[in-house]
């Protein structure tokens, strides 16, 4: 059977030179890439190659005049149709820049297809300036549809979170702290370095055209990406949550701050909160030792059959770290649960090299109007901060943050676990059970502040302070939930109740 590995990323030059990694390394691979650059033209192009060069090239209409659903309808069928001329070990689909991989890896899941690696393709030196970068991707000519209103840093935030493996380029430009807030941001993610160049072991055809970054000697202190807005903002987004601002969208997602935006999200633009180029370095950091793979998840003792029963010649098992992870095996209902904000895998405190992550956990709700008012200041306190929170005002609602380039998503995810009757836990998946178990409070159940930051440069105590000001006071706790739900709904337009 085709084993199918999502690779993507918006750091392009990475993403590249991880698939042509994956292309030298494991014999019988072969890419797919969709180009939804081409969308302008009506079509979105498709370029199937191995090692050897381009196997075919084509186009693909689109779908209701969206990109994306294009690359949708036809990813699986060319997928099943690789799978059947079993001729191939890999099918490596390489991801256009802002296609984000969650999406796609449950396209091919329920298509039946087995997906058995996601990687994210990173600079480390990027890092800081795409998660900076508070730019709609439809004014960097990255935007997935005409209606796609995520921003660089979100974008990114995202792809590189959900991918359990991270591709890690070899670059010159990056540094210790530039590694360090990589390390934070994904803690458990198995970092695999990919050096720059090409691989000698291949002939390399011309690939088709795609974004690039840019050449990047000196980072910038007011970070950018590539400016493709020559090209149109056409296709559909990928499942992610939209930021809020039209009283429409159903997902009730919010960015806070012009009132004009479309996708109700309000930006919080700070900037100084992107401009963090002149960073220290340590540079006593050493790098950390690859994780161990678990061998057993590497070869393929079962031969390979085709739909007749017939018998297919195992070939030797990858030797490169890369190629493993790539054929490890990927779970995309547990990857999915890994994001959900109510169990998310959220980051732990961590202190190094000049960048710090900072868990806030507290069992007392937040004063709506307080907090309302400190979201600029919370929001530009870090380069990125996710979690949930809970409100006074709405002590039963689950509440999701989400924020990164001086951007706020909130939204509401339903109930809290303690809001539920008893007859209502059978219907809960147990993962969110445990994770409530973990936060849960003799009187308040799973009701809780758990919010993660992570930055260059962190002020720890500021932000604590800050935080802390924005919590019901010891009185306004004593009163009780009749008088916390009277509270002004400070955040109801936000959440569109």
């Amino acid at each position: 059977m085709l084993s199918v590995v999502i690779v993507g990323g918006l750091h392009a030059d990475a993403r590249r030179a991880t698939v042509e990694r994956l292309l030298a390394d494991v014999p019988g691979s072969v890419v797919l890439h969709h180009d939804l650059a081409t969308a302008a033209a009506g079509t979105v192009v498709r370029t199937i190659r191995d090692a050897g060069g381009i196997l075919s090239a084509g186009e693909t209409p689109l779908v209701n005049d969206c990109a994306c659903c294009a690359l949708r309808e036809d990813l699986v069928p060319e997928l099943r149709r690789l799978d059947a001329a079993g001729r191939f070990r890999l099918a490596v689909v390489e991801l256009w820049d802002s296609v984000e991989p969650k999406a796609m890896a449950e396209v091919v899941a329920a298509g039946g297809l087995t997906v058995t690696g996601v990687i994210t393709a990173v600079d480390p030196a990027l890092v800081l300036p795409y998660l900076g970068n508070g730019d709609d991707l439809a004014d960097r000519g990255l935007a997935a549809a005409a209606t796609d209103q995520r921003t660089v840093a979100d974008t990114f935030a995202r792809q590189l979170e959900y991918a359990p493996v991270l591709a890690v380029l070899d670059s010159p430009e990056a540094d210790e702290e530039d590694r360090e807030l990589l390390a934070q941001l994904h803690p458990t993610a198995h970092q695999i370095p990919i050096a720059t160049g090409r691989p000698t072991t291949t002939d390399h055809p011309t690939r088709p055209t795609d974004p690039t970054v840019p050449d990047h000697p000196v980072r910038p202190t007011n970070p950018t990406v590539p400016d493709h807005s020559t090209r149109p903002a056409d296709a559909s987004v990928p499942d992610h949550s939209t930021r809020l601002a039209d009283s429409t969208d159903p997902d009730h997602s919010t960015r806070l701050a012009d009132s004009t935006d479309r996708d109700h999200s309000a930006r919080l633009t700070n900037p100084s909160h992107t401009d963090q180029s002149a960073r220290p370095t340590d540079p006593s950091r050493t790098d950390r030792p690859a994780r161990p793979t678990d061998s057993a998840h590497t070869d393929h003792p079962a031969r390979p059959t085709d739909a007749s029963g017939t018998l297919h010649p195992v070939r030797p098992s990858p030797r490169s770290a890369l190629a493993r992870a790539a054929l490890a095996g990927f779970d995309v209902e547990s990857a999915a649960a890994a994001q959900h904000p109510a169990c998310a895998r959220l980051p732990a405190e961590a202190d190094a090299h000049g960048v710090s992550t900072l868990v806030w956990h507290r069992c007392r709700p937040f004063h709506p109007e307080r907090l309302y008012e400190a979201l600029e200041d919370i929001t530009c306190a870090a380069a990125r901060s996710r979690g949930r929170f809970w409100l006074a005002d709405k002590p039963d609602v689950l509440l999701h943050w989400d924020a990164a380039g001086g951007a706020l998503c909130v939204e509401s995810v339903g109930p809290w676990l303690a809001s539920l009757p008893d007859a209502a836990w059978d219907l809960v998946p147990p993962v969110r059970r445990a994770a409530a178990a973990l936060d849960w409070h003799p009187e308040h159940g799973d009701c809780c502040q758990h919010l993660v930051f992570t930055s260059p440069g962190l002020d720890r105590d500021g932000l604590e302070r800050l935080l802390e000001s924005c919590l019901l006071t010891d009185a306004e706790y004593a009163a009780g939930r009749d008088a916390w739900k009277r509270l002004p709904p400070a955040f109801d337009t936000l959440l569109e109740i």
